[in-house]
This record gives C-alpha cells, structure tokens and sequence, in this order.
C-alpha cells in the first residue's frame, strides 16, 4: 500500500479530539500540528516525546523528554566508546510538571526539570540545540538542519482514538562538546551526527516496536537510514525511508528484520523495499522498569550499517554508517 504524501500543514486531530484523516499520510517536513495531544482530551493515553540521540568519533549521546499524562519520563545517557563506561540519570515524576513541551514540533522549546537532571531542547536558525545536564556529565550540542534537508514524518493510524504522529529526523549533522567528570571532549563537525525521535499521539498500552537509524556520508554524499517494524503493522502506514543528499525516499514496504536478541552482537539484517542493510553490533544498550502500571524492556544495538539501496534510478552503496538498532517491548 502506498500512503499518500501530505504536502500542507494539516492538523492531527478533529474538533472531538479524534483522530483527522486528512492527517493520514507521509511528509518531507513536519507538517502536521498536534495542539490537540494536550493531555485533557483522551487524558492518561497521551504520549509526547522528544527523544535524540548524537554519535561522535568518542561518545554517544542521549536524551528524553516525555510526558505520558499521569508521569513524566526524562533520561540522560552519556556513553564512552573507547571504555565502555556510562553516566547516566532517568528520573521518572508523577504528574506532568517536571517537562514543558512544544504543543507541535518547531513551536517552541522542550524541557525538563528533575532534581540533577536538567535537559534543554532549543530552536535556533538552522538548527536544535541540545543541552543536558546531570552529576557527572553535561554536552551542549547544535544538530544542524542544511538547507533542503528532508525529514520522514509518518502519521500511523490504530484507530479514531489511537493514533501516532513520528518525525524521525537522521542524518543532522552535529558539534559542540561533551563534558565528563571536568575534562571536556569535542563533538567534531563532520565526523558527528544527530537523530531525532519526535512523538505526538495516543498510544495502546501493550506494544511492540523495531526502530533502527543510521547517519554518515559514502563517496562525498550524506545517508541517512531510518527503518521501523511491528508497531506500524495492520495500519497501512510504515515508516522507513532512506535519506541521500538531502533528499528522502520514502520506502512503503513493511521490511524484514532478522537478528537474535539472545546473540545481539552478530549482525542484524533489513531488507525490502530497495534496501538491502546490515547492522555489525559493537555494543547492547540495555535497559529495564517495571513499575507496576509503566514498565519497560528495551535492547538499542549500536554498530555500524552497511548495504545497499535502489533509489530507482541507481543503486546506492554504503558502508560504515553508524547507527543502531532496537527491539523494545512497552506497557504504558
């Protein structure tokens, strides 16, 4: 099924709150406005997030803002890839205070606020700027937006009431620096990449989800991969896509994934829709929380992507892209 492609702004939701099947659809640009994901209407099913994740020749970068209408889930992760060794601080709140999120994407700044944990996600011409703070660790880094630079934005339909609005925004390429007990390490432009993982919607409570990305660049051109699986499945929606230069093609293709979480680090393999790639783990971000109603399982494999992708009109070819991949399991 191929989902038809949005091309102006429309909104996510009706005047009940439902869900607007105008909004059905894909864009190149974030288009859709989630004003109506507000956490009155429909309160408790709520989810609003904005996830990034930055990668650097030392260092891997991560954080979350989120709010889930009963609690607020924020998470700084900072991970050395030379030792292994992670800092890291998630702070779970009842209640939606400890975050202020932009009711659509590029309408403002997103933060969050709990005990050390401090996260600042700002809008500047050209580009995010992302800050976070916690003991042990801090980075200021700008993912820069070039000009013409496409994103995949997905509308994924469940139902009236249950509905998800994703921008999956790969391949930004980033700079700045990370701080680490006092010593402060680059984050190099060219050599560093930024992903972002930005949600408005109405979740069921029990789901599954596959989601991998890549960023990098192969004989002078940026690759971008951005590949999901599970979660979308019966909607008519998908959201995997391909990003060369600076512009996306859109791959409508449910994918096949093949990887054993029992053994992580061998390789994990995508194919479909034109693309034929490869993830070589070099390390398995685990995580675990049960918290009675909230609970979560989650495996992110970090690694390098190589492969192939037929655009149409030639056969693209990559190696080395670096990225992850991730089977997660929520209760929500």
């Amino acid at each position: 099924m191929i989902l038809r492609e949005l091309t102006a702004p429309v909104s996510l939701t009706d005047d009940r709150g439902l869900l607007n099947p105008e909004s059905v659809g894909w864009a190149r640009q974030p288009l859709v406005t989630t004003a109506g994901i507000n956490g009155r209407t429909a309160w408790g099913r709520n989810k609003r997030w904005e996830y990034w994740n930055v990668i650097t020749p030392t260092h891997i970068l991560a954080l979350t803002v989120s709010s889930l209408d009963y609690a607020t889930v924020n998470d700084v992760w900072v991970f050395d890839r030379a030792t292994s060794d992670v800092i890291h601080l998630g702070k779970t709140d009842i209640g939606s205070g400890a975050v202020v999120l932009p009711a659509t994407l590029g309408d403002g700044s997103a933060r969050a606020k709990s005990g050390a944990l401090e996260i600042d996600i700002v809008e500047e011409p050209g580009g995010t700027r992302l800050k976070a703070s916690i003991p042990g660790a801090s980075f200021d880094v700008f993912a820069a937006r070039p000009e013409g630079h496409e994103s995949l934005a997905v509308v994924v339909p469940w139902s009236t009431k249950r509905f998800q609005y994703t921008v999956k925004d790969v391949a930004r390429p980033a700079s700045g620096s990370v701080t680490i007990h006092g010593r402060s390490y680059p984050v190099p432009a060219g050599e560093s990449w930024a992903v972002l993982d930005h949600g408005r919607g109405r979740w069921p409570y029990d789901i599954a989800w596959n989601w991998g990305a890549g960023s990098g660049t192969m004989n002078g051109r940026v690759i971008g991969l951005q590949v999901g699986d599970r979660w979308t499945d019966g909607t008519g929606s998908t959201e995997n896509s391909v990003l060369v230069g600076t512009t996306l093609y859109k791959i409508h293709e449910k994918l096949q994934w093949t990887y054993d979480l029992d053994n992580w680090a061998e390789p994990w393999r995508i194919i479909g829709g034109g693309l034929d790639a490869t993830l070589t783990p070099f390390y398995n971000k685990q995580s675990a929380m049960n918290l009675g109603i909230l609970s979560n399982r989650t495996d992110q494999c970090f690694g390098y992507w190589s492969g192939t992708f037929d655009t149409g009109s030639e056969v693209v070819e990559f190696a080395n892209i670096v990225g992850f991949a991730e089977d997660v399991h929520n209760r929500w």
